[in-house]
């Protein structure tokens, strides 16, 4: 049975439908990046005003990875440290940067009254799996090193991400969790986490304005190449153990293929006694998260994340 969208998710399902804009499976990596960048400006709410936002550059074996930090005018602030959420972007690993989520991040820092550093790791088809994963675990150890220079906290250093990019956070968290810096939480945005993609949500009819069925194969072709789907840095659903992680906040969208994964994900995390809290958005698409001008569901969530980013200390 199709899922049903909200009216306001339904009304943008149907004008980016009748837009024409083409399928992002027809383009080359570049002009799908350049067709993701412009819809933020019809769909982005405004940004609230912070007291900064500056460019950060991470060194990394292959050079530096650009990164930008944002700090709202009000910091839960302890012996001068604030906690700080390190965020990766979605774009099925192929597009998406530090601009398309911008707003969002602003947002989060605002309402949450903390430091956002958003980190733009590597694309592919140009450096494919497991680029995107080495460059997200070497800022976050980095931010945990440099700490106290940032005005962080490293006690309440948090990863997360929206899709691709929630994907990347549950494998720093995986990751951090046998190998350092301990983590405060994990915030999975309708998280990408099986590359397997035999879940039902993968066989419904096609309700997300940005991602489609086919849309998946070809950002996981695009991303993996001949990699093994199966290792738990590219599915970390695949993962033996998941005791000991963070508190993570799972968000799920109903008309979106990745739903089901999300959801499993969350109920894995909380047999192993993971403490989770679980959102669902019943009537929204995938990618919705970041279209605050367009649907208000979105403020809500990241007003809810923002409540549980308080609630970590």
């Amino acid at each position: 049975m199709p899922v049903v969208l909200d009216p306001d998710a339904a009304a943008v399902y149907k004008a980016v439908q009748e837009a024409g804009r083409p399928a992002y499976e027809t383009l080359s990596a570049p002009e799908a990046r350049e067709y993701y960048r412009a819809a933020r400006h019809v769909s982005n709410p405004e940004p609230p005003a912070l007291e900064s936002s500056t460019p950060l550059a991470i060194p990394a074996p292959h050079g530096t990875i650009p990164a930008r930090t944002y700090t709202p005018k009000t910091l839960r602030k302890k012996n001068g440290l604030a906690p700080c959420l390190v965020f990766f972007h979605g774009g099925g690993w192929v597009f998406g940067d530090l601009d398309t989520h911008e707003v969002v991040c602003q947002k989060l820092a605002h309402e949450g009254e903390l430091i956002v550093i958003s980190v733009d790791y590597r694309l592919a088809p140009e450096h494919r799996f497991p680029s995107a994963v080495d460059d997200v675990v070497t800022a976050t150890r980095w931010v945990a090193t440099n700490a106290k220079d940032l005005g962080v906290d490293a006690s309440r250093l948090i990863v997360g991400g929206d899709s691709a990019g929630g994907n990347l956070a549950a494998v720093v968290a995986l990751t951090a969790r046998d190998g350092g810096p301990k983590l405060a939480g994990q915030l999975l945005i309708y998280p990408a986490t099986d590359f397997a993609r035999q879940h039902p949500s993968h066989r419904e009819p096609e309700t997300s304005v940005l991602l489609t069925h086919t849309v998946i194969g070809w950002c996981a072709n695009h991303y993996l190449g001949g990699a093994d789907h199966s290792d738990w840095r590219a599915s970390p659903a695949r993962a033996k153990n998941f005791a000991g992680l963070p508190p993570a906040y799972v968000l799920t969208a109903g008309a979106d293929p990745l739903r089901d994964e999300g959801d499993e994900y969350a109920k894995l995390l909380g047999d192993a006694g993971v403490a989770v809290t679980y959102r669902h958005f019943p009537g929204q698409f995938h990618g919705f998260f970041t279209m605050g001008k367009l649907l208000n569901q979105a403020n809500i969530a990241v007003t809810e994340i923002s409540v549980w980013l308080k609630a970590l200390g």
